[in-house]
């Protein structure tokens, strides 16, 4: 199945193909830099510079994912500045953030880190110490938000700008259920006395400087939690570490098997019980009524609510286990950091 790339990528290509315009060369082409080092070199439908300005437009391509956004025009307006600071804002058809517990600033525009990371490091090195101020918007936005979780997470107008490998793998059922099998096999027949299941890349990047195996051993299970765990146990490797971070997690500490966002929520009142059970009654009432499983997590936090973490990877692993497999897991936070490990 063919990749496609994030909007977080869009973003970026348009960003640096609007700084070439002003440069005096528009571009029908970009290459920028991806997060894990890589490079993507992605097309540009349209790009008009005048003076200090430019407005590029980017297609979003989702390859063989079914992603509402495929198609979009990504529009990226870049005006340069005095040397100071880059600024990115969200123009019409971005989502802007009304609710806590997405990372994101309450009230500005639902750009997430990754993206603007590579904004930055996209276009920094033709700004030449000059500011600018970078505006992202997505003429069809508005309509497209119903169609995603947006309005639900309290992400209000429009779609976000997401991505954090700037790549769109194709999500196919049947592909990735295979994927993980032959990956358990090849474990399996190497000889490996541990595999780490990991929620994706990120999370695998963590567990990469925690355990000292052969890349062989590091499967990515996406949402496939149960099954992958079933695989490993029918294929006779005993010791699976599982790490990921709290959406999952909560998923997997609730029994859900499967844990694509399109096919479970995260339950907030196991969440609550769980603040309740470590003496937190006011994290409890709060988190019934928190966001994400990240804004709960943000509210346990400042509460206090000591062994939050340890009794949520703990009902994890006894929902994740299988017959036969040491399980061992691992909740990350988003700076990379272990918070607990059952």
């Amino acid at each position: 199945m063919r990749n496609g790339y994030t909007t977080g990528s869009c973003a970026a290509a348009a960003a640096k193909a609007a700084l070439l315009a002003i440069g005096g060369a528009a571009p029908e082409t970009v290459s920028i830099a991806l997060p894990r080092g890589s490079a993507l070199e992605i097309p540009v439908k349209e790009c008009r510079a005048s003076g200090s300005r430019a407005r590029c437009v980017v297609v979003k391509d989702g390859g063989d994912d079914p992603d509402v956004t495929h198609g979009a025009d990504i529009v990226v307006e870049v005006e340069l500045m005095p040397p100071g600071p880059v600024l990115i804002e969200g123009g019409e058809g971005v989502g802007t953030v009304t609710k806590p517990g997405l990372g994101l600033e309450i009230g500005g525009p639902a750009i997430n880190p990754v993206p603007r990371k590579m904004i930055l490091e996209n276009a920094s090195p033709l700004l030449g110490g000059r500011g600018a101020r970078v505006t992202v918007s997505v003429p069809r936005g508005k309509e497209l938000a119903p169609k995603t979780d947006n309005p639900r997470l309290g992400i209000l107008g429009g779609i976000s700008i997401l991505g954090t490998s700037g790549i769109v793998v194709p999500f196919s059922t049947a592909s990735f259920a295979a994927a993980i099998r032959q990956s358990v096999s090849v474990a399996s027949s190497a000889g490996a006395s541990d595999v780490v299941l990991t929620t994706g890349g990120r999370s695998e990047e963590f567990a990469y400087k925690m355990f000292d195996l052969p890349d062989h051993c590091y499967i990515q299970m996406g949402d496939f939690a149960g099954y992958a765990v079933g695989q490993c146990a029918k294929k006779g490797l005993r010791r699976v570490h599982v790490a990921g971070f709290v959406g999952k997690m909560a998923k997997m500490a609730a029994g859900v098997k499967q844990t694509h966002v399109k096919g479970s929520k995260v339950d907030m009142g196991m969440l609550a019980d769980i603040a309740r059970g470590c003496g937190a009654a006011s994290a409890a009432d709060r988190i019934e009524k928190a966001n994400t499983a990240r804004h709960a997590l943000e509210i346990a936090a400042e509460e206090g609510a000591d062994g939050f973490c340890q009794e949520l990877c703990g009902r994890a692993k006894s929902a994740m286990s299988a017959d036969g497999v040491e399980l061992d897991v691992i909740l990350f936070g988003f700076d990379g950091t272990m918070l607990a490990r059952a």
